[in-house]
């Protein structure tokens, strides 16, 4: 067990794959607001 297992979360850092233990990060956790959507709020 450790760095060559791919059930640890040290094991997918070695290797380079992601799962359950070690999920993606999101980019951006807020949807960033077009132009067209921030006209409209200061128009109301």
């Amino acid at each position: 067990m450790g760095r060559g297992d791919k059930k640890t979360k040290r094991g997918k850092i070695a290797i380079g794959s992601h799962g359950k233990l070690r999920p993606r990060r999101k980019k951006f956790k807020v949807k960033p607001t077009t132009m067209a959507q921030q006209d409209k709020k200061d128009l109301e």
